[in-house]
């Protein structure tokens, strides 16, 4: 073995077993680390968990990041593909005129249910959240108010009907549709269907006097060389972030617009809130235990003179002299940090079964991620350290003879 090793070893050895001799000043320097150390973790984590919590909430929430145009436009497929390229879009999707978004469903059994809300949607819509929603035209999602209305499950069809009135003449279109899903009832709470978004222009061609093949209507005008249009777009954002710009460029257009903004600026503000009363309390508690180990430590050393010029009298030097104090420091944080770990761990757990359950607080978190705990414990030890370093400071001022004067 090296000697440098050897060095070491007998290094943390001696300081080891000075901490265990004078164990009841170890202890209470331990106490006062784990006296700041279990307060800050319980701190941090129930701000960690509350904000957190809230966040999580809001984007499970789709609607928190939908932003709704509540004016009519006339927008083609080009500012539609242009909305969809910002990065701050996360969904954006074509919808016609607000009167060409209801048809007739008709189930079976004679099962009937008028003025169903039609909706388009395809792959990624965030308020389906599933890969179901990648319909194809002769598909249907259901919410589920319909679903049980008309007594439909998955792999069942529907017939859908829209009626208009060409050159005095009523007419009807329909097309039977396969049941591709059936919504959670907290995901989507109105009468509603979702549908492939060329099914639903196909809804608003026919209502205008198209033919439309597909809900075999051969009468009206041909649909060659029509293009796209659309009087607004369901729009979700990309995150909770990005609802405020999406928001701006639309104004920017001249597009009323509709947002939960004010929620998420409140999570924001709590989230701020609570980082700075984190923040003056971490200081202020580092200061007073910075100041509390710095003065334990001196007095530590002074009461250690003799000792620590013993160990220069027998050869070691004045780094192995600071690194045997740095060394008690680190131990005596390292044991503060798994002391005031355990006790946050026992509180943490005690906030979550007492406050969880409470309806006025509802689900209650207070936890740190693993990443929090390993950076806690590199600041303990960096902080302990560095006071270990200048009290070393002063150790290294102490001469050998001294030793030799107390015999």
């Amino acid at each position: 073995m090296p000697q440098s090793i050897r060095h070491l070893a007998l290094l943390a050895k001696l300081a080891f077993d000075d901490l265990v001799h004078d164990r009841k000043v170890s202890l209470c320097i331990a106490a006062s680390l784990v006296a700041v150390i279990a307060p800050l973790l319980l701190l941090f984590g129930l701000k960690h968990g509350v904000v957190s919590q809230l966040q999580d909430e809001l984007l499970r929430d789709p609607r928190n990041l939908e932003i709704k145009l509540l004016s009519s436009g006339n927008y083609d497929d080009a500012w539609l593909t242009r909305l969809q390229l910002l990065p701050e879009t996360g969904f954006a999707i074509g919808q016609p005129r607000s009167l060409n978004t209801q048809a007739d469903l008709l189930g079976e059994q004679r099962r009937f249910m008028e003025g169903v809300e039609i909706i388009p949607t395809q792959q990624g819509d965030p308020l389906l959240e599933t890969a179901h929603s990648a319909v194809q035209a002769n598909q249907v999602i259901l919410s589920a108010r319909v679903a049980e209305r008309l007594a439909l499950k998955p792999g069942d069809s529907v017939r859908l009907r829209v009626l208009r009135r060409l050159d005095g003449a009523n007419e009807r279109g329909e097309q039977v549709l396969q049941v591709l899903a059936v919504l959670d009832p907290a995901r989507f709470g109105r009468a509603a269907a979702f549908v492939a978004p060329q099914l639903l222009l196909g809804l608003e061609h026919f209502r205008d006097g198209y033919q439309v093949p597909a809900l075999n209507v051969s009468s009206g005008k041909a649909l060659a060389g029509l293009a796209p249009r659309y009087a607004r777009a369901r729009l979700y954002a990309r995150d909770v972030d990005s609802v405020a710009p999406l928001e701006r460029w639309l104004n920017a257009q001249h597009i009323e617009t509709a947002t939960r903004l004010a929620d998420i600026e409140s999570v924001k503000a709590i989230n701020h809130v609570l980082g700075v009363i984190f923040g003056v309390i971490a200081m202020v508690a580092l200061t007073g235990c910075i100041a509390s180990l710095v003065g334990a430590f001196l007095a530590n050393i002074d009461r250690k003179r003799r000792s620590l010029a013993l160990l220069r009298l027998l050869g070691f030097s004045s780094a192995a002299v600071v690194g045997y104090l740095m060394l008690q420091a680190v131990l005596l944080s390292l044991a503060g940090y798994i002391g005031g770990l355990a006790l946050y761990w026992g509180a943490s757990d005690l906030f979550n079964q007492l406050l969880g359950s409470s309806q006025s607080t509802g689900t209650f978190v207070c936890h740190i991620t693993v990443w929090h705990g390993l950076v806690a414990l590199m600041l303990a030890l960096v902080v302990a350290a560095l006071v270990a370093l200048v009290g070393a400071m002063q150790a290294i001022s102490i001469q050998p003879a001294e030793s030799l004067r107390e015999l």
